[in-house]
């Protein structure tokens, strides 16, 4: 059985987006890493008239929308953000989004690790099935904290 058998039927419009949009040319994100202690923000500029999809969080974290208008597909429907905004996102969960003005997005993950390769490696997961086998380990609790 394909993962995509395996999963709802939101997280499978999430799936054949990410598939659609791999095909078309890709987008480079001006990105800045933030550091305090336990703290990491990853922020980046989403331009006016992009489609994105994300990778699945393995812990749950604070997003800000501190610029801009975008509207965000989730497991859960589509919500339209607006800057100022600050969502918490679940574990577990996969986004998908259309900037509707250029969207300064911002993602804080509680963590000790500096690099941000490894904290990209760590804290999320590129497939369903990846996260699901780290929950099955014992690594994350189940769409938990």
């Amino acid at each position: 059985m394909s993962e995509l058998a395996t999963l709802s039927p939101d997280r499978v419009k999430v799936e054949r987006l990410q598939d659609a949009l791999l095909k078309l040319p890709q987008v480079t994100f001006e990105v800045k890493h933030y550091f305090a202690k336990g703290v990491y923000a990853r922020e980046i500029i989403i331009p006016k008239g992009c489609c994105l999809v994300g990778r699945i969080h393995t812990q749950s974290q604070i997003n800000t929308v501190s610029k801009g208008d975008i509207s965000v597909t989730t497991e859960n429907g589509i919500v339209r953000v607006q800057a100022p905004c600050t969502l918490v996102g679940k574990p577990g969960r996969k986004r998908a989004g259309y900037a509707h003005e250029e969207t300064v997005w911002t993602t804080y993950l509680g963590t000790d690790k500096t690099d941000p390769d490894e904290i990209f490696e760590t804290l999320t997961a590129l497939t369903y099935e990846q996260y699901e086998k780290l929950c099955a380990q014992g690594m994350l609790a189940l769409n938990g904290e």
